[in-house]
């Protein structure tokens, strides 16, 4: 016996969850939109399509399941994860490190307005192009590309699209290793 509440059938036993906010944090929940106030930024996440309550007390987040499952208990474990690392981002931010590696023709990496130019890949005469996704902020610094921000998703999905500007197709990959390539991943304010 449940409660229909929408599509869902609400059962009267649920998971519950909590995540603590750290100081300096603050947090807003508007139609389940999360809004994730920090020393570093502002993050928002839109947890509509997930089957999950999302709630606000003094100091901490609560998540609910409509329902008691396994599959449930998972989403209910995903979302406390998503929530944490947007804390740590608008705390201590992120950084990705990439290295420049070449054998023949010396690569050069360069940032311009949202793209980084990777030239004279394989002595190609044209760069190659990938885009930089929303706030990082990428500095070369000799042979390394740091990606750094506060959101995991567009660090991680930045870095993703230098590496594959780089790919070698047609080639054996094992011959040529030319390419930038993700070396070290962490928090910037540690490891």
């Amino acid at each position: 016996m449940g409660l229909e509440v929408g599509c869902w059938a609400m059962s009267t036993k649920a998971i519950h969850g909590e995540v603590p906010i750290p100081t300096g944090v603050t947090v807003a929940l508007d139609q389940d939109v999360l809004t994730i106030k920090g020393p570093l930024g502002q993050w928002s996440k839109d947890f509509s399509r997930i089957p999950i309550r999302i709630q606000t007390e003094e100091g901490k987040v609560i998540l609910e399941t409509l329902r008691e499952r396994k599959r449930d208990r998972a989403v209910l474990g995903t979302v406390r994860s998503i929530i944490k690392k947007l804390f740590v981002g608008v705390t201590l931010g992120y950084t990705y490190k990439l290295k420049v590696a070449y054998a023949h023709f010396p690569i050069t990496v360069k940032t311009t307005q949202g793209e980084v130019h990777v030239e004279n890949f394989y002595g190609e005469r044209s760069p190659r192009v990938a885009r930089i996704i929303g706030d990082c902020k990428v500095v070369v610094e000799g042979d390394d590309v740091i990606v750094s921000g506060f959101s995991l998703e567009e660090i991680g999905q930045t870095a993703a699209n230098i590496e594959q500007a780089t790919r070698v197709k047609r080639k054996d990959s094992r011959v040529f290793l030319d390419g930038v390539y993700v070396y070290q991943k962490g928090k910037e304010g540690g490891s």
